[in-house]
């Protein structure tokens, strides 16, 4: 389950952050390209891009603090709160947007600060340490792991590295193949872009609250 649920948030993930490369021209889940872009343009003295890296990665953080709190306040045993959350921000942000003129820094603001959260709900898929939110650190690993399988004669090791190699290649496909369908959506669904993945996490939550409740 939690293999299945990683792989869904990083579809989500690759399809909203292909979004708000295509319409703010900002990554929003990827903070290793902002990062990049913001010491570029302090060094040649691009102020708006400064201003915008800035803005994203902060609310990033903040989003990665807020979840993470969330999933250690001991009055929430499990991450259906952050799911609704994720989706509130995304339904509200919708709305608002398909009404008014939300100027680019507070839409990368909203939608950063909610890919941070929702990078919180999956940091693990059996041993193997994962982020849903972006590719680097997956790449990586997953080269590593393939390294060590071919690397070892453990037959125990072959099959742990076998099995996080399996899990890190399949997440990786998720963001891709998110990434992949958002603009041939964003041309049908304008500025209703975001409600698909909102729904989808709302149902998501919804389901898995009614599995934990049968268990």
């Amino acid at each position: 389950m939690q293999e299945r649920l990683a792989i869904f948030l990083a579809l989500i993930a690759g399809y909203i952050d292909a979004t708000g490369l295509i319409q703010w021209k900002t990554y929003v889940s990827f903070m290793s390209g902002n990062t990049t872009s913001l010491g570029a343009a302090l060094s040649i003295g691009k102020f708006g891009i400064v201003i915008t890296s800035v803005t994203v990665i902060s609310c990033f953080l903040l989003g990665i603090y807020a979840g993470t709190c969330l999933s250690l306040w001991k009055r929430i045993k499990n991450q259906i709160l952050t799911f609704h959350l994720v989706s509130g921000i995304l339904i509200f942000y919708s709305i608002i947007a398909y009404f008014y003129n939300i100027n680019n820094l507070l839409s990368i603001a909203i939608v950063g600060l909610s890919m941070g959260m929702m990078n919180t709900i999956v940091t693990s898929v059996g041993s193997q340490k994962v982020n849903t939110d972006f590719v680097t650190g997956t790449l990586n690993s997953l080269a590593r792991n393939t390294a060590m399988l071919t690397m070892t004669d453990d037959k125990v090791e072959k099959e742990a590295y076998k099995s996080n190699a399996v899990h890190l290649l399949l997440l990786w496909i998720g963001f891709l193949s998110g990434a992949f369908i958002a603009p041939f959506l964003l041309g049908y669904l304008g500025k209703w872009i975001l409600m698909i993945p909102a729904l989808l996490l709302m149902i998501c939550g919804i389901l898995i609250s009614r599995i934990n409740t049968k268990n």
